[in-house]
């Protein structure tokens, strides 16, 4: 009871094993389904740890924002030689390792898939070891064949109901925990999770073991793929798309149970009564990643201005030219008021360098001869119209630049730009060729089902 009260009071439990559906096909909760219930849940942080993936991060960072409980950033890494590994960064630079490791992962595997291995760890340019705080997912069979075990056994004379003997762990386990707890020294520890099976006590009494004998802690977690049993029938349906069968086909591809799902702190304490530690060592892992995304922002390209020039005067300069091109007999009062007033408000921000960017994209278009037209609430914007970003002539129509800009979004504007289908190729070259294939990316967006589309 003393134990539980502590778990309740300031060193509590926290789950940092759940995975959202940004986890495709693999989880059934939304990021913000799981912060939702783990603040209900009065839990102190939660970490959303998908597989592969950051992707689910920023929802879950704005729940957790809205609820007040703290995310900790985090991910779950497969590897094609070794376990599967929960990685927390503890600050921006490590983050930026986690992310150029999931980048090198992702290049060199088929769209959708990403192919590591332990010994890209090694490599200098992620300095991955520093700032990582890692926990090792034990694969789901840790143990060697029972016939193997059942001759050992016999050998040794040491064929107990309940005995675990180290020798019935796989070789290749022990020693992966070896190499890893060599990298990263104090800051590896071995997830525990009670999984129901018939195996159970017999699995958590061998990790016991290799945590005592590698001096790895064990860390409770619940494996989550979630927030509520309540979802369980989603979880076996996805279950059954990503394996390609009917529900009726699906038979042991069904998980038992419905029991991966998030629990409070004081079902976790009363699981793991016997391995107190393993609870408390959550919130250590908490208070350690102190990371957030908060801590992100965008970082303009540095080389959009000639020598002797500032972001913000090539900006007024080119605007300028722009306008006596439109205007060719005068600009007109109304349309000067208003590109004093926009590029006020665009610099304040510190938004040149994008507006440069987006017209630097444009420029290259035109001189190819390559058709391409700004849309949307960029048209409210006369600087657009001046760079050639848009076509509308904002003297003609009442502008609404707020619905473009807005300094209390403090963010910056969206500019859609449709470029000829059949020369696209040629643009998107151009700003690899430009800015470096490091430092441009292809965006996705994620579908979801309707219910029309759930069902079919």
């Amino acid at each position: 009871m003393e134990f539980l009260r502590e778990i309740m009071g300031k060193k509590q439990y926290s789950e940092l094993h759940a995975m959202s559906n940004f986890s495709f096909l693999q989880a059934a909760s939304h990021p913000e389904e799981l912060i939702h219930q783990a603040a209900s849940f009065g839990m102190k942080a939660i970490a959303i740890t998908d597989i592969n993936s950051v992707t689910g991060l920023v929802r879950a960072h704005l729940a957790a924002k809205d609820k007040g409980i703290k995310l900790v950033i985090g991910a779950r890494l497969t590897f094609e030689d070794g376990p599967d590994l929960l990685i927390y960064p503890t600050n921006k630079a490590a983050y930026g390792c986690l992310t150029k490791l999931l980048t090198l992962g992702k290049r060199r595997a088929v769209k959708g898939s990403c192919k590591l291995y332990l010994s890209d760890l090694n490599k200098s340019e992620f300095c991955y070891g520093e700032g990582q705080i890692v926990i090792v997912v034990p694969p789901s069979d840790i143990f060697v064949s029972t016939s193997i075990v059942s001759y050992k056994i016999r050998c040794r004379n040491k064929q107990q109901n309940n005995h675990i003997s180290f020798f019935e762990i796989k070789k290749t386990f022990k020693k992966q925990l070896f190499h890893l707890k060599k990298f990263f020294k104090e800051f590896v520890y071995l997830s525990v999770s009670y999984n129901y099976s018939y195996k159970s006590k017999k699995r958590i009494s061998a990790l016991s073991q290799l945590s005592t004998f590698y001096n790895i802690p064990l860390v409770a977690t619940n494996d989550v793929l979630i927030h509520s049993p309540s979802r369980k029938p989603l979880l076996d349906v996805i279950t059954c798309i990503r394996n390609g069968v009917t529900i009726h086909e699906a038979g042991y591809l069904l998980g038992p149970n419905a029991e991966r799902h998030l629990k409070s702190p004081n079902q976790m304490a009363k699981l793991f009564l016997e391995l107190p530690d393993a609870i408390l060592r959550t919130s250590e892992i908490v208070d350690l990643c102190q990371f957030s995304l908060d801590e992100l922002s965008y970082e303009y390209p540095c080389d959009l201005v000639p020598f002797n020039s500032t972001l913000e005067s090539e900006l007024s300069r080119l605007v300028s030219e722009g306008a006596k091109k439109r205007y060719p007999s005068g600009v007109p009062k109304k349309v000067f008021t208003q590109i004093k007033y926009e590029l006020k408000i665009i610099n304040s921000l510190g938004f040149a360098p994008y507006f440069l960017t987006v017209y630097d994209i444009i420029r290259y278009a035109e001189s190819q001869n390559i058709f391409c037209q700004g849309r949307g609430s960029a048209a409210n914007s006369v600087v657009c119209y001046c760079l050639g970003i848009t076509a509308v002539d904002p003297n003609r129509i009442e502008l609404l630049f707020e619905r473009f800009i807005s300094a209390d979004r403090g963010e910056p504007p969206d500019i859609d730009i449709d470029f000829e289908n059949g020369r696209r190729e040629e643009v998107i070259q151009y700003i690899y060729k430009k800015y470096g294939r490091e430092k441009a990316s292809m965006t996705a967006t994620v579908i979801t089902y309707k219910t029309k589309g759930a069902l079919r």
